[in-house]
């Protein structure tokens, strides 16, 4: 196993430590964090294509956050997929695949550490578990 300490900008420390299995240990204080979790498209891109649509998955993931501008660039409204469909978008509460204390390091899906691709956080009593890929 090893391990890694990084101390970030208010002089909070965090150790990392690679575990056997391939995951890492967060260890540090996150007393003042954020955290965020990955949309569910399923089942607004279902009602989409039962509705009759044609675009592929991650053109609609695009797609449905998409906003209409005009030519001054000023905000006009969402397009009718964001409308129709936005709010069918829900996050995954169950999931964690962002986590952010005060001051950093900030971490999230995809992004390497120690060799390792980041895939999900697992709260636990030293901090996080990170799963990687």
């Amino acid at each position: 196993m090893s391990t890694e300490t990084i101390r970030n900008r208010y002089g909070d420390e965090f150790t990392f430590t690679l575990l056997k299995d391939g995951n890492i240990q967060w260890s540090g204080n996150f007393e003042y964090s954020r955290i965020g979790f990955p949309n569910d498209y399923m089942p607004a891109y279902k009602e989409y294509v039962t509705n009759g649509g044609l675009m592929g998955l991650e053109e609609f993931k695009e797609e449905v956050h998409r906003s209409i501008y005009d030519e001054d660039g000023e905000y006009v409204g969402l397009c009718d997929i964001a409308r129709v469909y936005g709010p069918m978008v829900k996050s995954k509460k169950d999931v964690i695949d962002m986590v952010d204390p005060s001051g950093g390091p900030y971490l999230t899906e995809g992004m390497e550490l120690m060799g390792k691709t980041i895939k999900e956080f697992k709260r636990d009593k030293y901090g996080y578990l990170i799963i990687t890929k």
